[in-house]
């Protein structure tokens, strides 16, 4: 099992979503977050939640991935914004995965991340760093994990 953080605006799908209903994680339209998507999340990975873009930034939950690695479906819906006419479902450019909610946790702000030693090489905190998604190291799971108490 491999661990992620994928960042989320909580206005547009929050982890109170995803208690509600399992999602599919798509319109990442980035190369790299992509590419963590195609080959590496995989079923049954846990992720962190991490709400960005709102006032109270920070990591709000944990989902785990039901389902990886699959073409993002929305790419060829000309409806969708994330459609992409480049992308066909047999040479497809996107990819998603679906996730499920595992538990809520007190917002872990990003300032407290940031000044927690376990947590210099997260990705997150790191300068210039703005994927959507990111690989989180089993060291560094445990040290949020402890975080939130």
């Amino acid at each position: 099992m491999a661990y992620w953080l994928f960042k989320t605006e909580p206005d547009t799908f929050s982890i109170d979503d995803l208690a509600k209903k399992d999602t599919i994680w798509e319109g990442v339209r980035n190369y790299q977050a992509r590419n963590f998507l195609r080959d590496g999340v995989k079923e049954g990975d846990e992720v962190f939640i991490y709400h960005s873009s709102c006032k109270r930034v920070g990591i709000a939950g944990i989902g785990r991935v039901t389902r990886a690695g699959f073409a993002d479906p929305f790419a060829f819906d000309p409806d969708s914004r994330y459609f992409d006419p480049k992308s066909s479902p047999d040479k497809p450019i996107w990819y998603a995965a679906e996730l499920t909610f595992v538990r809520r946790l007190p917002l872990l702000p990003l300032a407290e991340l940031k000044s927690n030693p376990a947590l210099t090489e997260l990705a997150l905190v790191k300068k210039g760093s703005r994927l959507s998604v990111m690989p989180v190291t089993q060291d560094q799971w445990q040290a949020i994990l402890a975080m939130a108490g």
